[in-house]
């Protein structure tokens, strides 16, 4: 059995602020273990460094590198570039 796409605007909303509540929540359980301003500045750093990261797969490599590209998620980008390396 294979999960169709959701395509509910509302669901679609609700699952972003699903991950943002998760991510909060995973955030917050690391600062309430190790409570310093050097854990709190790392977490920081890595959050918009994989938000970055995301941009560059999803947008970068679609309108500047490769126009043919259409992102699907992770998966494909990982295809893509193993497919690419060729």
């Amino acid at each position: 059995m294979r999960m169709g796409d959701i395509n509910d605007p509302k669901l679609i909303i609700a699952k972003g602020f699903l991950f943002l509540l998760a991510g909060l929540l995973a955030s917050l359980a690391l600062l309430l273990e190790h409570p310093t301003l050097k854990v709190a500045l790392l977490l920081a750093l890595a959050v918009w460094c994989f938000a970055r990261f995301y941009y560059f797969a999803f947008y970068v490599i679609e309108h500047y590198v490769d126009p043919g590209y259409r992102f699907a998620g992770l998966g494909s980008f990982v295809l893509y570039l193993l497919r690419r390396g060729r």
